[in-house]
């Protein structure tokens, strides 16, 4: 689980095949104090496993899955990198829970700056992923915990503070990248339980029905 508050933004440093399987290095300085293998990272808010660290360098495999669906299947060396390593019990939630699991992509249709602060605008959500978000509710972008300031249609705008530019990736984002994207999961879990809910009800009377 990751809080969306992001450590420090990393770079790319190779993207290779290895026995059919894509790899990724990364350089970052802070994430990788105590870092082991086997603990789990978030870039750009994909959740991947650490498989080796040598120096200040990260390796880690991308399953098939990720390289389909989220933004890490065409990321290109030199790209810099939103990272954020796995929360500890205890630790303080500054953003919102995320999983790491990626909802799904979208581009960056318009974004520009307003002095050192920044204006995220026409980030078109899919019609399914619509019921999850809501006006000054929070959404995962890149691995950033953010907060949706009007939502309009689908599309949605967002306002960055100018310590979110200064210390994520955003400083470096352009229209037309593709951003990776997480609803919020607790508005999922509950659409589960209340549908699960109205089922065991409607089996119910159901089975109620066939006893006359």
């Amino acid at each position: 689980m990751f809080s969306g508050i992001i450590e420090e933004v990393g770079k790319i440093k190779r993207k290779f095949s290895e026995a059919g399987i894509w790899v990724i290095e990364l350089a970052a300085e802070k994430v990788t104090d105590g870092m082991k293998p086997g603990d789990s990272i978030a870039v750009n808010g994909v959740c991947l496993t650490v498989e080796g660290i040598t120096g200040r360098i990260i390796r880690a495999s991308l399953s098939r899955q990720t390289v389909e669906e989220t933004s890490l299947g065409g990321i290109k060396t030199g790209t810099f990198v939103n990272l954020e390593r796995a929360l500890k019990m205890g630790d303080r939630i500054g953003g919102h829970l995320l999983a790491g699991h990626v909802d799904f992509t979208a581009p960056l249709r318009s974004f520009y700056k307003q002095g050192r602060s920044a204006v995220i605008v026409g980030l078109t959500l899919p019609a399914k992923f619509r019921k999850y978000v809501v006006e000054r509710g929070s959404i995962g972008i890149d691995g950033l915990s953010l907060t949706v300031a009007e939502l309009r249609n689908g599309d949605i705008k967002i306002f960055l503070i100018p310590h979110t530019v200064e210390n994520t990736n955003f400083k470096y984002r352009k229209p037309g990248d593709i951003l990776n994207i997480e609803v919020d999961m607790t508005a999922k879990q509950v659409e589960k339980i209340l549908s699960s809910r109205n089922r065991e009800k409607r089996d119910d009377g159901e089975a109620r029905d066939e006893t006359f």
